[in-house]
């Protein structure tokens, strides 16, 4: 069977049958004069989650939103082109779909509006989101809604018949690195959530002093990275190219993630026999997407977009969050099972997905990633240090 992201939206929304918690639903929210065009720009492929509930709000409140229009960019380009915007007082973007990438540049700069001003109109975030996606929560700063939520990784992916004995710790990657060159890879951290993942697990792994601070705790990781990209080609900037490699056979061992090890397989991308290794000293370092408002948007839109938000985080909307295993599992929201989820995404990750997961996420320590400045100061740093030296 081909699987695609996009194969069930259209129905996805139906799909899902739910018991409802007890969210505000629609509760505040002020209902437009007339009904508005909403552009949303996606830069975490947030849309293969999300979409679908989207869609479906359109189709229920046709008298709120006239359609939706989606759009796609790199995470470290989108907050100077808002900033942009902003300055000229012409803000076209409505709703930003992102990791912790683009938010902490965005938190940085000033770029978001304080949805602290309409907590009464959101749902009680503590209450329907799951435990570790509300402490990811707290990294928006009240200028954002957490909307999808995984355990993320980071993990090792490989090919077994190129790898049949993998490495079981940082320090033997670094030996089969050394000893495989150019076989190794994993994306520019700015711009890829295993990047990331595996730049802020790296000082758990390595007993680094401070695991929260990067310019003062990380300097075995730093050291490791440097040794490390000594046989690495170069750093690709996204994670599909490395999966790509990795499925071509280009690549024999790359960083992934639950998501990321999923997905690829179930959409042909990499071979489904890939394997996946977690490292000895193993921490996740958890990751979520989050909804953001720039600032700039009409009062009257931003009435609309928290009524979306309350929309999508109901069971019955984040159980279409399963998709085809991008960000497994995917709903941010408390008792959201597979079981609940289009059928499609049911039979997807009954085929792709791994048992030892539930086994790994029960048995070892979830961290939060960094907060937003020293995320993007580990991102200068590594920029500087690591990725500059490969051009």
């Amino acid at each position: 069977m081909k699987v695609t992201r996009r194969t069930f939206v259209g129905t996805a929304a139906g799909a899902a049958v739910a018991t409802m918690l007890p969210l505000k639903v629609f509760a505040q929210a002020k209902k437009p004069a007339s009904p508005v065009t909403i552009t949303i720009a996606d830069v975490a492929g947030n849309l293969a989650l999300t979409q679908g509930m989207f869609e479906a709000y359109a189709a229920e409140k046709a008298d709120w939103v006239s359609s939706f229009a989606f759009t796609k960019a790199p995470a470290p380009e989108l907050p100077g082109k808002i900033k942009a915007q902003q300055a000229a007082g012409k803000v076209d973007i409505d709703l930003v779909l992102t990791g912790t990438d683009a938010l902490s540049a965005g938190l940085d700069q000033g770029l978001w509006i304080d949805l602290a001003a309409h907590k009464s109109e959101l749902p009680n975030l503590e209450q329907v989101l799951q435990p570790q996606a509300f402490k990811m929560q707290a990294l928006a700063k009240d200028q954002g809604v957490v909307i999808t939520y995984y355990p993320s990784g980071p993990l090792i992916e490989y090919m077994p018949d190129k790898v049949p004995t993998p490495p079981k710790s940082a320090q033997e990657l670094l030996e089969w690195a050394k000893a495989n060159k150019n076989r190794f890879i994993y994306a520019r951290p700015a711009n890829s959530g295993p990047g990331r993942t595996f730049l802020m697990g790296l000082p758990y792994l390595l007993g680094d002093s401070d695991p929260r601070d990067p310019a003062k705790g990380w300097a075995k990781t730093w050291d490791y990275l440097a040794a490390l990209g000594e046989h690495v080609e170069y750093y690709p900037t996204g994670t599909g190219q490395v999966m790509k490699e990795l499925g071509e056979g280009t690549r024999d061992i790359v960083v992934s993630t639950t998501g990321w090890d999923i997905n690829p397989r179930a959409l042909g991308i990499v071979p489904a026999e890939a394997k996946v290794q977690k490292l000895d000293g193993f921490h996740w370092v958890t990751d979520a997407h989050y909804a953001v408002i720039p600032k700039g948007v009409s009062d009257e839109k931003i009435g609309v977009l928290i009524d979306v938000l309350n929309y999508s985080l109901q069971p019955k909307q984040q159980a279409i969050a399963y998709d085809a295993g991008y960000f497994y599992p995917g709903p941010a929201v408390k008792d959201v099972t597979l079981e609940m989820a289009p059928q499609e995404s049911q039979d997807t990750i009954k085929e792709f997905g791994r048992p030892e997961y539930a086994d790994w996420i029960a048995n070892n320590p979830l961290e939060v990633p960094l907060e937003p400045k020293q995320l993007v100061e580990a991102f200068r740093i590594w920029d500087e240090k690591i990725g500059a030296k490969k051009g």
